[in-house]
């Protein structure tokens, strides 16, 4: 009798703050309804004790909240699979074969660290900037990517762990950046699948003075925390020039300008956190893929 190949086995981190119950279940019930995979699913609980789960999930409560990158990572000790699945409580994987055939994108290459997958909106169009890349183009055209659009991810064990992990201080913005930067680093491939679909909610633009301040220091940590000298200056030069001449177009805009600049200086004025310089070989890499570290 042939020996049956083992299923994969995936584990499944939702985070969530409790506020929004439907759709942590929406996201739970997708993980579940899985076919051809074995899932070890846990639901973290960013400032409270999860209950009311389904069967086959359990909670992790963590007494406060930690942010979004710490909390991700307070799941994974809990969770058993050479693959890892992070999701947000508002997103949800949009096919039951969305598992089996991102594991079979890991066992076709031994190289692939993270795939990040295409977002749709239900309803309405999904924004470009969740598209990894800056030339968007058709959302269906997988590329190689150097950032990512959190909300779903599916991360080779091995690779999430060569990469230290999720960045705990950065509590909320660009630790998808530092997280395929480092895969990266680490020898590991990162793609954009627009093959592979999951479902989010178009999200109100409308930003507010918290997210400015922790936009612009972030941007600054991730420099600091991941880049050599001149790239260092010139990714956050690059982002300043960026994000000023978004700013003084509407009066929001130059609202938004004095939180965003405060957070520029706590960038340079506070404690980054561990710093594990990218190697030369890898700048190289980005570059020649088209997307040196400088924007």
């Amino acid at each position: 009798m042939t020996e049956q190949p083992a299923r994969p086995r995936v584990g499944v981190v939702v985070l969530t703050m409790g506020t929004r119950p439907d759709e942590l279940r929406a996201a739970l019930e997708a993980v579940l309804a899985q076919t051809g995979v074995d899932v070890d699913v846990v639901c973290v609980g960013n400032g409270w004790a999860p209950v009311g789960l389904p069967e086959g999930v359990r909670p992790v409560a963590l007494p406060e909240n930690v942010g979004i990158p710490a909390g991700r990572n307070a799941g994974v000790a809990h969770v058993d699979g050479d693959l890892l699945l992070f999701v947000d409580d508002d997103a949800r994987l949009a096919d039951a074969d969305f598992l089996t055939r991102a594991a079979a994108l890991f066992a076709d290459d031994p190289g692939l660290g993270v795939v990040q997958p295409r977002v749709t909106s239900p309803g309405e169009d999904a924004p470009t900037r969740w598209i990894p890349r800056m030339r968007k183009g058709d959302p269906h055209r997988s590329s190689p990517a150097f950032s990512l659009w959190e909300g779903v991810l599916v991360v080779r064990r091995t690779a999430f762990d060569a990469a230290g992990g999720w960045g705990d201080e950065f509590f909320y913005a660009h630790e998808g950046i530092e997280l395929a930067w480092r895969v990266w680093d680490a020898g590991f491939t990162v793609w954009y699948r627009g093959d592979l679909a999951c479902e989010h909610p178009a999200i109100d633009p409308a930003r507010h003075d918290y997210y400015y301040r922790l936009n612009a220091r972030n941007r600054v940590w991730l420099a600091r925390r991941n880049l050599r000298w001149p790239f260092t200056w010139a990714y956050v030069a690059t982002w300043t020039l960026v994000q000023v001449l978004r700013s003084v177009r509407t009066a929001a805009g130059r609202h938004s300008l004095r939180p965003w600049l405060a957070g520029w200086r706590e960038g340079w004025t506070t404690d980054p956190g561990v710093r594990r310089a990218m190697r030369w070989r890898t700048v190289a890499r980005m570059t020649r893929l088209g997307r040196p570290p400088v924007v």
